[in-house]
């Protein structure tokens, strides 16, 4: 067996948790050695590939109590944490750095450049002059506490190499296999369900229309106080766009406990129905010589959405407003304010894709992101049972961790090298 490579604290995962903890502590104590090993041949695959390749890298959120309004899970756990490092922390440790970030009209934030390899480049930049070692290819089969006085960890990987270190810190995203060596460590793992994914949808009303969307509806879970609003978008598959997603991380055990087979309830205009009787009355007075099929009273909706659900509620194509009768003008306030849809199953995004589900969020110090089973040991990102919706909230979690571990293992090996030197 070769010698253990040894450290002061080493990273699995090299994600974007693992590379802001190896930066931060590397910055704050530039004695520190530090090696973040990942698996994959290369690093920040999944920073690289979000916001379809721009890397939305947090969101104009700058109130920790607003901020945390945006976690399904782990939002409580994680109001501390953001009052200490929050998305304008996030910002200004990009642009000191030489990158500037932009916001969007929904509060997204990307770099200037709209291009995600502005930030890899910045992280490898900052790990590479902070002296932070990156091994790829390296893949952890196991980690154990040394049981000699100085205590720290050992960690065997697949190639063959061990390392050791007095402080560890599990980055490894949603990783099963990393999840069942936790588990022989005693932690507790909250069994992890899919939870940004799209509703897979056949229903001729909605055929033929894919990528039509409407800016702001209300969908609804038939049966569940699960509701949630935004931009909807017609797909090949049936529903997606932010309104969806975010429906599906809000209701991410609930759904999967259906096996993704359930009704919603969709409002095209986010009215309910009773606005909706009234403002047709208003369209019927004002229309009335005109085709219902042919003139539709709201602008942001598409004109072949309108003319699917005129149809759907049993409207001639050549009746005029002025005909339209009461039950009629009922029914299609019914499809336009509270359409009802049979969900079959989900679609996710590969890159996009998050889970809930990881370490139990009660063994963890949120002080520091450090277990309270085993000291030295820390956790940030997405394995832990924290997930968010989508806009740049995942990110902006993994930053704070990363940050909050990093400078937490600067300052233990702070008081170790004090304790050393005494």
């Amino acid at each position: 067996m070769t010698e253990p490579i040894s450290c002061d604290f080493l990273v699995i995962g090299g994600g974007a948790a693992g590379f802001f903890a190896a930066i931060r502590a590397a910055e704050a104590n530039p004695g520190t050695k530090v090696i973040i090993l990942e698996k994959g041949r290369e690093v920040l695959q999944k920073v690289k590939v979000s916001g379809g390749g721009r890397c939305n890298v947090t969101h104009a959120c700058f109130d920790a109590k607003e901020l945390v309004k945006h976690y399904p899970r782990g939002g409580k756990a994680l109001h501390g944490p953001f009052s200490r490092f929050q998305p304008g922390d996030t910002i200004g440790w990009f642009e000191q750095r030489g990158v500037r970030l932009k916001i969007e009209e929904d509060g997204r934030m990307f770099p200037v450049t709209d291009n995600s390899m502005t930030i890899v480049n910045c992280l490898l930049q900052a790990a590479s002059k902070a002296g932070v070692e990156v091994r790829t290819g390296e893949n952890a089969t196991h980690f154990a506490k040394q049981e000699n006085e100085n205590g720290g960890w050992i960690v065997a990987t697949q190639s063959g190499h061990q390392y050791q270190a007095s402080s560890l810190m599990i980055a490894t995203g949603s990783s099963p296999r990393i999840w069942e060596l936790l588990k022989e460590l005693g932690h507790a793992i909250v069994p992890p369900v899919p939870s940004l994914f799209t509703f897979n949808i056949k229903d001729k009303r909605i055929e033929g229309l894919m990528g039509l969307s409407v800016p702001s509806a209300m969908v609804k879970v038939v049966g569940e106080k699960l509701a949630a609003t935004g931009p909807l978008l017609i797909t090949h598959w049936g529903m997606s766009g932010p309104g969806i997603l975010r429906l599906s991380a809000w209701g991410a055990r609930i759904l999967a406990e259906k096996s993704y087979r359930f009704d919603i309830e969709v409002s095209w205009l986010n009215y309910a129905t009773e606005e909706m009787v009234e403002e047709l009355n208003e369209a019927k007075l004002e229309h009335a010589k005109k085709l219902v099929a042919a003139q539709c009273p709201f602008p942001s909706l598409p004109r072949r959405l309108w003319e699917s659900l005129v149809a759907a509620a049993g409207i001639a194509p050549d009746l005029r407003w002025a005909d339209l009768g009461k039950e009629k003008l009922r029914k299609l306030a019914t499809e336009l304010g509270a359409g009802r849809y049979l969900v079959t199953g989900k679609s996710t995004f590969k890159e996009e894709f998050v889970t809930s589900g990881g370490v139990e969020l009660d063994e963890v110090n949120f002080k520091t992101f450090e277990s309270k089973l085993h000291p030295g040991l820390y956790f940030a990102g997405e394995v832990l049972d924290i997930d968010a919706i989508t806009g740049g909230f995942n990110f902006q979690a993994a930053w704070t961790g990363g940050w909050l571990v990093g400078t937490a293992v600067a300052n233990d090996h702070h008081h170790q090298q004090a304790h050393l030197n005494a």
